[in-house]
């Protein structure tokens, strides 16, 4: 069994939560989790990188000179790569870079990063966290008492539009509900800081939580 610390607002340590490693896949398989990463960047590029081959500048078609006896490089058109204004040699073309994971596979990988985090110490339970109005001080005082100096994703059970509003703007803080999580947010963030009621709804899941494709 794995301990998993609970803290309320103030910082101070007032439960310890027993977690069985079998509900998160019992080992880091760290390859999956890799390749769950990777597909995460590549659906994250636009693929808008576009430069002009030699076909779409403007220029004549025709020889510059002949091909033998002037003394210099042979080269065809005005429009070649070789000179400055041709078209590039091997130019870019818009394209949707995408890397298909298949649904279990994400929920495999998502189960590892929070297992990895787990076993890191990396993950924390808040109890009593909540907002009455929009306060980005409050939640920075509460990230100060718990010890987050580096980046944090801030899980919730809910949307929650206050701690929402009072959290975006803190620099290296992420705002997810349970069902938004995925394996690329858990492991790139230095710590995973739960609610109390976000990390009794991930382990009372079904059937693995719904994730989104990144």
């Amino acid at each position: 069994m794995l301990n998993v610390p609970v803290y309320n607002t103030e910082g101070e340590k007032i439960d310890t939560l027993k977690v069985d490693p079998e509900q998160f896949g019992g080992k880091v398989n760290a390859a999956l989790l890799k390749q769950a990463i990777v597909a995460y960047h590549t659906n994250k590029r636009l693929g808008t990188a576009s430069t002009k081959n030699r076909s779409m500048v403007e220029g004549s078609g025709r020889k510059l000179f002949r091909q033998k006896g002037t003394g210099y490089a042979r080269r065809g058109t005005i429009r070649t790569g070789k000179v400055k204004g041709g078209g590039v040699t091997f130019a870019k073309i818009p394209h949707k870079p995408r890397k298909k994971l298949p649904k279990k596979m994400r929920r495999k990988a998502l189960d590892f990063a929070i297992l990895a985090k787990i076993i890191g110490s990396n993950i924390l339970i808040v109890d009593g966290l909540s907002a009455n109005e929009p306060k980005t001080k409050y939640v920075v005082n509460v990230l100060k008492n718990l010890g987050i100096t580096r980046s944090c994703l801030l899980t919730l059970a809910e949307h929650d539009e206050n701690l929402y509003l009072s959290a975006r703007n803190i620099p290296n803080v992420t705002v997810r509900v349970v069902k938004e999580l995925n394996a690329f947010d858990v492991a790139t963030r230095d710590k995973l800081l739960m609610t109390r009621e976000a990390f009794s709804s991930l382990l009372s899941r079904p059937a693995g939580v719904a994730v989104s494709n990144g």
